[in-house]
């Protein structure tokens, strides 16, 4: 028979393809055998996947389709008007987010799954053309291991509910592979722009993969060049190749930086290192926790780690540096220095080892020197089976570990040992292949069904899209009259982005850019939150949905409750400046308003009939009643959670006496709002309101009345970036102001990112850069092609 022979083409892509084969192979059984969604009936949005990433991911489907209220530097929806390039950039510049458009609107939960899986599979598919390209080796055994670095615990268990973390996963290998062109001085062009796509993508991650790239140049560095001149050449490269690349990613990560600082402020606590015997754990399939080390790469590869130093064709000084660079990194991870460096100088909020994958990808690539030179001998993997052991012994004080994560962990360590030494025999050579990648897949989809299970028994978890946000949907979108008033998702919330999910012009905004202006003034209008103040929910309030044009209101029951409410520009007369009371949400709207629409109570507790009751409970975590109306329930675990000031209902006079179900909290109000009030309030600011109002994509022009006089207010949160009339724009109790002068006819405001036109400035210098870097690479090759012509004549 003739000899077939594959095309280089083929050849070059077979690894990296079994690679992301294997893992989507892996993932998707894990999922499914834990009857998770897709698959099942259990939901996959737990935590921020369903209440922030699955919601930016639907904005970002409305705005490919056409159909979003705003674009790429503002959203109109959310927070009653908020920036969206921050937001953009930290969960959707991600190059495989663009997908979801190509899936229906109610899919928009398959969508996102699928972008994970693909995510997943290109992390496994870099890390096998990764190590292919630093020495030459098994294609199917570098695929195996670009597997298991894809299906490391961090990954199938943390990152797969943060599928912008898996943007880093996919950054690690990348970026090392522009330091091995910086190595050997090729792809000058190309590299800065694989930097700056990484750092796009999801520029937290990729500062932990860049860190981690860092090292493992110079580990190759040291091991294949010689010389200090010629070494600090290539880290010269690799440096100037990363600093271009960041450069190039300016216009987002500039915005981003900005607005992180402009944020309100999350949860600062000091770092605490986990034991030793929970550090151990990590290293067995089956465990799951979010405050260690998930550094599980398969026993297959642990193997080839822990038994790299007594690998003797491998040559010492390799051992050695690879040896030493894995448990260096090991180590940073305990120490607080250490740790603060991974993570920007900040201890994160939850899960606090999210650099876990670059000593994931560094372990790997350590088993993938190991093997290049040949598999270990029987004496190296004994020896390496024994550290492993020992491991597994150590983790055994650790509520961690169970009896199957024990068994899997011991079965595949056999097999695992039993597979490599058959490598070494040629009949069995394919069998061992084989038996290490059923090891792999079925060790990796344990661990994925396992950290289902966790992550449905100890997070919140939302519904994927149903007949329920169909109906609210179509209800939100029957009641639109944008930008005549906005129209609001209501309370209770499927999520904490619901405008995003649903559609309306809603109060409510969950994100890691939540302003701080935004937090501060819906508080002191009487709103709750979660997420210690980034998840800000909308407000079902008449006074605030007058302020903020809220024209409809959808409600739990599927109905929408409208009302005549202002438009989105409205005249306050010239006064001096206002301020918010601290302890006081009622009189807080009321200076906002305009107007005194509140009365107290008659009694403590009780108000007067043909008034409405609200209840001011913010610590309160119980539920509150009128004695004649159905119980409320406030959620005011303090300081995570903040309670919503609470529609208690119409008062009937002395029979509706407030009941709280619970210990009264030490701090409350009980208020009563006169309707008659609030609607000659609302009819005096409609009478001086601009007379037309049209919204862009990141700004409003408004007509104003003649003569007008005071302060325009435009119903948007004051955050930085809005300019009016050309002038930067002030603020009138947190929200979008301008002092008018006489004779103006119009309000024109438009929002710009601040660090946009700076960002889009280091953008253009940095194209200059590589235009100049390609044009002298160009040169170069001319003048060696020339001499090698004249050298041949």
């Amino acid at each position: 028979m003739p000899t077939t022979h594959r095309s280089p083409l083929r050849r070059s892509l077979f690894g990296p393809a079994l690679a992301a084969l294997l893992t989507a192979v892996a993932l998707c059984t894990g999922d499914a055998a834990a009857r998770v969604f897709p698959y099942g009936p259990r939901h996959r949005s737990v935590n921020d996947l369903g209440n922030q990433f699955v919601p930016f991911h639907a904005q970002l489907w409305d705005l490919l389709h056409g159909r979003a209220e705003g674009g790429l530097l503002f959203n109109w929806r959310s927070g009653y008007g908020m920036s969206f390039l921050p937001d953009l950039g930290t969960y959707l510049t991600s190059p495989f987010a663009v997908l979801v458009g190509l899936f229906p609107r109610a899919d928009i939960d398959l969508a996102v799954y699928v972008v994970t899986v693909l995510k997943t599979a290109a992390a496994a598919a870099a890390m096998c053309r990764l190590l292919l390209a630093q020495c030459r080796g098994p294609r199917w055994a570098a695929a195996l291991l670009g597997a298991s670095y894809a299906l490391c615990g961090w990954s199938v268990i943390e990152a797969a509910y943060n599928p912008m973390w898996l943007d880093g996963l996919i950054a690690f290998p990348l970026l090392c592979l522009t330091g091995e062109w910086a190595l050997r001085g090729r792809r000058a062009v190309l590299a800065p722009l694989v930097v700056a796509v990484c750092w796009t993508a999801n520029f937290y991650t990729a500062y932990m993969a860049t860190l981690g790239a860092a090292l493992v140049l110079l580990v190759r560095v040291m091991l294949t060049r010689e010389g200090a001149r010629t070494r600090l050449a290539v880290i010269a490269r690799a440096a100037g190749t990363t600093v271009l690349g960041i450069v190039l990613a300016a216009p987002v990560l500039l915005p981003l930086f900005l607005s992180s600082g402009q944020a309100y402020p999350g949860w600062n606590r000091e770092f605490l290192p986990v034991s030793w015997a929970d550090l151990f754990a990590r290293l067995l399939p089956g465990t799951y926790s979010f405050s260690s080390p998930a550094v599980f790469v398969g026993t297959g590869t642990l193997l080839l780690v822990a038994a790299l130093p007594f690998h003797r064709a491998v040559p010492p000084r390799t051992r050695l540096w690879w040896c030493g660079l894995t448990v260096a990194v090991a180590l940073s991870l305990q120490w607080a220095p250490t740790h603060l460096a991974w993570h920007l100088f900040a201890t994160p909020n939850g899960s606090p080892y999210r650099q876990t994958f670059v000593l994931a990808g560094i372990a790997v690539i350590a088993a993938w020197t190991g093997l290049a030179a040949g598999p270990p001998r029987p004496a190296a993997l004994a020896a390496g089976a024994g550290v492993l052991a020992a491991a597994a012994l150590r983790a055994g004080g650790s509520p961690l570990v169970t009896a199957p994560g024990y068994a899997l962990f011991g079965g595949g360590l056999v097999l695992a040992a039993a597979a490599w030494w058959g490598l070494r025999h040629r009949r069995l050579a394919r069998p061992a292949a084989g038996l290490l990648a059923l090891i792999l897949l079925a060790q990796a989809a344990a661990t994925t069904a396992y950290g289902h299970r966790g992550k449905l028994g100890g997070l919140d978890d939302y519904p994927s899209w149903g007949p329920a946000h169909t109906a609210r949907a179509e209800a939100l979108a029957a009641a639109d009259g944008w930008p005549a008033y906005r129209t609001d998702p209501g309370r209770p919330a499927l999520s904490g982005n619901d405008p995003l999910l649903l559609g309306g012009e809603g109060g409510s905004y969950y994100s890691s850019h939540t302003p701080d202006v935004f937090t501060r003034t819906m508080a002191a209008l009487g709103a709750g939150w979660t997420s210690r103040g980034r998840n800000v929910q909308s407000l079902d309030n008449p006074v605030t949905d007058a302020v903020f044009a809220v024209g409809a209101r959808l409600r739990s029951d599927g109905t929408v409750r409208r009302a005549q409410v202002p438009p989105l520009v409205t005249i306050r007369p010239p006064g001096p400046p206002l301020s918010y009371a601290d302890d006081s949400p009622f009189a807080n709207q009321e200076a906002l308003l305009g107007a005194r629409v509140y009365e107290d109570p008659l009694a403590p507790g009780v108000c007067r009939a043909g008034t409405d009751a609200y209840l001011w409970a913010p610590e309160y975590n119980a539920t509150a009643r009128l004695a004649d109306g159905p119980a409320f329930r406030l959620n005011g675990s303090a300081p995570r959670n903040r309670a919503a000031l609470q529609p208690m209902g119409p008062s009937s006079g002395a029979s509706s006496a407030l009941v709280f179900d619970a210990a009264p909290p030490p701090r409350w109000t009980l208020s009563c709002l006169d309707r008659q009030r609030l609607d000659a309030a609302v009819a005096a600011l409609r009478a001086t309101a601009a007379t037309s109002v049209r919204v862009g994509p990141s700004g409003i022009l408004a007509g104003l009345p003649e003569g007008v006089t005071g302060t325009a207010v435009l119903s948007v949160p004051a955050i930085a970036g809005w300019t009016c009339n050309g002038r930067p724009a002030s603020a009138h109790l947190g929200l979008v102001a301008l002092p008018l002068s006489p004779g103006t006819g119009q309000l024109s405001c438009t929002f710009r990112p601040p660090g946009l036109l700076p960002g889009m400035a280091a953008l253009a210098g940095g194209l200059g850069v590589l235009l100049a870097v390609a044009l002298h690479g160009r040169h170069r090759h001319r003048g060696r092609a020339r001499g090698q012509a004249g050298g041949s004549a």
